[in-house]
């Protein structure tokens, strides 16, 4: 494959996913320069590493020098207390976008997240014209980031492709999982797609793989030319087999984002 970027910029390059699209965007272009606050040793040959925090204006504007797109991974990777989702996430996603309009970085693949609307219901067969309804801050953070993406596309011309993330793990864990998973390689599907669609503008599209249960109606990201190839079928007999039938009427089983609805303010958690 002849490579369709000189770099890309991948931050929370040494996370879960981060550590898998390494791999998959490597066809994409010339030169990958990963970020994260974590060390990344395992360099390989295309590969550049820088380690900073996303809330170090002049540490991303010195990343963002130079990079075709960026693929914004990093930030908060779960509910966490209120100024690490803060900083990390919110002023952490504020200091790409600057950085990319003052470098004229033209598109932004992000990882935003089923928490960004987290307590629809999973009958709402929501799109992406539903509202947002966060279910955490970290849900809260990626509902900023989204905006932020908005703001940018519609004022300064930078495109955001918003994926909001369901369950991307190496094999559904559970019941749940059996209608929210997104295999690792759907993932990298998908970015890729986001990546390199003819026109992005501002859009949200669904993470999630062709599973069974559909529990989101994507048809307004089939611009992106996304289409999963994966699913939880072969997966089906095993997790129900060890897993206990929940109880139907639970806010975690109703909701979109499952237990992030259980969760208490993790300030509360934190100072016990």
């Amino acid at each position: 494959m002849t490579p369709r970027f000189d770099t890309i910029l991948i931050t929370g390059a040494a996370g879960r996913l981060g550590t898998q699209l390494r791999r998959g965007l490597a066809p994409l272009a010339r030169s990958l320069r990963l970020a994260d606050r974590a060390p990344i040793t395992d360099l390989q040959p295309n590969e550049q590493a820088l380690s900073f925090d996303l809330n170090d204006a002049d540490a991303v504007m010195a990343a963002v020098a130079g990079v075709d797109a960026i693929v914004h991974f990093g930030g908060a990777p779960m509910e966490r207390p209120w100024d690490e989702v803060l900083q990390s996430s919110i002023i952490g996603s504020y200091n790409i976008y600057e950085a990319a309009r003052k470098h004229g970085v033209s598109r932004i693949v992000y990882a935003s997240s089923v928490h960004a609307i987290g307590y629809h219901r999973l009958e709402d067969q929501i799109d992406a014209h539903a509202p947002h309804r966060p279910d955490s801050l970290y849900g809260l953070s990626k509902c900023f980031a989204e905006d932020l993406g908005r703001l940018y596309w519609d004022k300064f011309g930078i495109e955001t492709a918003a994926l909001r993330i369901f369950s991307s793990f190496p094999e559904p864990a559970d019941r749940r999982m059996l209608w929210s998973w997104l295999s690792f390689d759907d993932c990298i599907r998908l970015v890729t797609a986001a990546l390199t669609a003819p026109q992005v503008g501002f859009s949200v599209a669904f993470g999630i793989s062709d599973n069974a249960v559909k529990a989101v109606d994507n048809r307004l990201a089939a611009h992106l030319g996304f289409h999963p190839q994966d699913t939880t079928e072969p997966f089906r007999s095993a997790v129900e087999a060890r897993t206990p039938v929940p109880d139907p009427k639970a806010p975690a089983v109703q909701a979109l984002g499952g237990w992030f609805v259980d969760l208490g303010h993790p300030d509360d958690e934190a100072a016990k």
